[in-house]
């Protein structure tokens, strides 16, 4: 007996639909369970940040968006020894009677471009206060505009708020079973790149990783579905609108447009240069035109604070910074601690505005 054929394209579809809705529910379970296992030492929770996810704010609660890259982010340490939760600590014990919550939107590789996008996906967060820490990332300047903005490029993520993960570390144990280790692994991925042979996988490491690599592209696919309902490309420009001039024009663009982006909501923002590099030269113009920028344009509204950190830490002090950039737990302190009385002072001098 054969089905009529509505009813047999009917049968079909929920078929389909309920392998779909399996599939993803199982994709699901191990992308959180993944988040929770490396939500500490290098990942980031299911809604894109470094920490706990924050819930509903609390009456009298003052939240603080850390915005930037790496050096945010906190590369090389655990997400309670970057900045922006030490921050947290330190206000809490300077004003114990009040609730602060510092919020890490940092993400490696991002650099000024990424402040309004990021603002933007994370304005639920109903923050009172924007830090901008970038800087290091935007360095070539207009010869070569830093435009990462990491998380928009997860369809989920832009479709729904959540953040999956478990694509890229499938990918990245793959890639550990093929190759031994991360850094030989993306080294033999360069392109003209030869790599010495030291370490060869078994057949069931082989295996593996090919089941791992097969299970990464079914997440990958998953987003490409979705890029279908919901297309979102980034568009760069440079106005020259900031005033700055050349090489640093779309570096003040884009932290201007941010800028104006924290006002528009009625928050707060302080703009802060970062530590002075090791070859401080070109650092020092970048840092210079980024003054001269809030001076220029802001220096009447008191919502608006600049921060100069060139001199906060001495990066080619091994004890505060591992790479001469990224610092280990006692430099993210100093930073931290320079953060505490502009944060208090923000706050107490925009009340009225």
């Amino acid at each position: 007996m054969t089905l009529p054929r509505r009813r047999f394209v009917a049968f079909a579809a929920s078929a389909l639909f309920l392998s779909l809705a399996i599939l993803s529910s199982l994709l699901l379970g191990a992308d959180l369970y993944v988040h929770h296992r490396a939500g500490r030492s290098a990942g980031l929770n299911y809604r894109g940040y470094r920490g706990p996810v924050v819930g509903r704010k609390a009456p009298g609660e003052i939240r603080i968006v850390v915005l930037g890259g790496s050096t945010v982010f906190g590369y090389g340490g655990p997400w309670d020894e970057a900045f922006p939760a030490l921050l947290e600590g330190m206000l809490e014990q300077r004003e114990p009677g009040r609730k602060w919550t510092a919020i890490n939107l940092g993400y490696n590789a991002e650099g000024a471009y990424a402040l309004s996008p990021n603002l933007e996906d994370f304005g639920y967060l109903d923050y009172d206060v924007a830090i901008f820490y970038v800087g290091y990332n935007d360095m070539l300047g207009d010869g070569g505009p830093n435009l990462p903005v990491v998380r928009r490029s997860s369809s989920l993520f832009r479709l729904t708020g959540y953040y999956p993960i478990l694509p890229s570390f499938l990918r990245e144990r793959a890639l550990m079973l093929r190759y031994g280790d991360l850094e030989t692994a993306y080294l033999a991925m360069q392109p003209g790149q030869v790599v010495r042979t030291v370490f060869r996988p078994s057949l069931a490491a082989r295996a593996s990783a090919s089941v791992l690599e097969t299970a990464s592209r079914i997440g990958d696919s998953m987003g490409d579905q979705i890029d279908r309902w919901h297309a979102d490309v980034a568009q760069a420009s440079s106005t020259g609108d900031a005033g700055c001039s050349h090489p640093w024009s779309f570096f003040c663009d884009s932290v201007q447009r941010a800028v104006r982006d924290v006002l528009a909501r009625g928050k707060r923002v302080i703009v802060t240069s970062q530590p002075r590099m090791t070859d401080p030269r070109v650092h020092d113009q970048q840092r210079q035109a980024l003054a001269d920028l809030i001076s220029r344009q802001f220096a009447n509204d008191p919502r608006v604070m600049f921060l100069d950190l060139g001199n906060a830490v001495d990066l080619s002090d091994r004890n505060y910074s591992f790479d001469r950039m990224h610092l280990g737990l006692d430099g993210n302190r100093l930073i931290a601690a320079a953060f505490v009385d502009p944060v208090r002072a923000i706050i107490g001098s925009s009340t009225a505005k």
